[in-house]
């Protein structure tokens, strides 16, 4: 079986070709193609010789996840359907902000942890995906802005928030990472990676085995209780545990962990929620990040008025707490947080139904990717 380009970190690629009795310096000239330029067609690779070319192609193979559908928001989120080689299908997302792109990484087809307030949670999982449909959504999604929008267009961040728990699919997220921050290729600083966990233990307690890049928990309340109404696998892994865990992880000086904290109208945003998260973490080490619940069709939960929200977050950070609340992006395509789920007929209807609401409130909108 051939082994996949994307697959393979620049020291296994060089070591691999070098087997074949091809050069190792081909690797560099391969990465840079690759991850540089962009440029998916072999025969464009003017300074690797056909006959290294044919080599080459002997022993690997080249896939790139297929682009079947996007979506483009009002605020120049665009969210991309991708079909990989057996049909199974994610979703990527492009995020604009200043001075940023930053793309939301898939890691698995569904997700097994379930949480109640994920519209991929209630796709069930079905797989891992591979290292390189990983790469290759970063790659994919790259090319079609390209070759689409603009030549010029390059992802300056990466989230790895999209379906799937990414430390249930460790290893091939880990040699992903590895392959995003290397300097011959991508060369992704380790800031600019941050990968999110509904806290996974044992994994989390494996975070050593991972370039330093940024870490956010997926935290959504300070109660067991209400955790786990919110998430089956705190009955598994309770906050005890969790925070045993988050101990173990190797932070950078100026590091700090980012808790996700999904606010929920008249479930989680009660005085007794910020006093019990102000007991619970520690400011110096600590960053929390406010989510308004994004609704999707059949959601049993509401997002809190504005009002509500810049309340909460008024109140952590009177606690000396960095508190943060993160901008709903791409709601009118469902390509906010916890609304990803594979599925564009359901989109393409969401879609519709906003749009009427819209229409009916004489609101205008400006249709552009920047």
């Amino acid at each position: 079986m051939k082994l996949d380009l994307l697959s393979l970190t620049h020291l296994e690629l060089k070591e691999q070709i070098k087997g074949k009795g091809i050069a190792g310096y081909i690797a560099d000239q391969l990465y840079h193609w690759l991850y540089r330029a962009y440029q998916i067609d072999p025969e464009k690779w003017t300074n690797i010789s056909k006959a290294n070319r044919d080599l080459l192609f002997e022993s690997f193979s080249l896939h790139l996840p297929q682009v079947i559908w996007q979506g483009l928001s009002k605020d120049g989120t665009r969210k991309f359907l991708l079909k990989m080689q057996d049909g199974q299908t994610v979703e990527a997302v492009a995020l604009p902000g200043r001075n940023r792109l930053s793309i939301c990484l898939s890691s698995q087809v569904g997700c097994a942890v379930g949480c109640r307030f994920c519209h991929t949670g209630t796709q069930g999982l079905k797989r891992h995906l591979s290292t390189a449909e990983v790469v290759g959504q970063y790659v994919a999604v790259t090319h079609w802005l390209q070759t689409q929008v603009n030549s010029e267009l390059k992802f300056s961040n990466i989230v790895y928030m999209g379906q799937g728990e990414p430390l249930h699919n460790f290893e091939n997220v880990k040699k992903a990472t590895e392959i995003f921050v290397e300097p011959k290729g991508i060369g992704l600083g380790q800031r600019r990676i941050t990968l999110s966990t509904s806290g996974l233990v044992p994994q989390i307690k494996r975070l050593h085995e991972f370039p330093p890049i940024n870490f956010a928990i997926s935290l959504h309340s300070a109660h067991n209780d209400a955790r786990t109404a919110l998430m089956p696998i705190n009955k598994v892994y309770n906050l005890e545990k969790l925070f045993q865990a988050i101990q173990t992880i190797p932070l950078k000086a100026h590091r700090r962990i980012t808790y996700e904290y999904l606010l929920i109208d008249d479930f989680n945003d009660r005085p007794e929620d910020i006093i019990a998260l102000a007991k619970l973490l520690k400011r110096s080490e600590s960053k929390i990040n406010i989510i308004p619940f994004n609704e999707y069709p059949g959601a049993i939960y509401k997002r809190p008025s504005d009002e509500k929200i810049a309340w909460f977050c008024h109140q952590l950070n009177d606690r000396g707490f960095t508190c943060t609340v993160r901008t709903t992006k791409g709601e009118d395509i469902l390509a906010a947080c916890g609304q990803l789920k594979s599925e564009y007929d359901k989109v393409n209807l969401w879609q519709e139904d906003q749009q009427l609401k819209v229409l009916s409130e004489k609101k205008k909108s400006q249709f552009s990717f920047t």
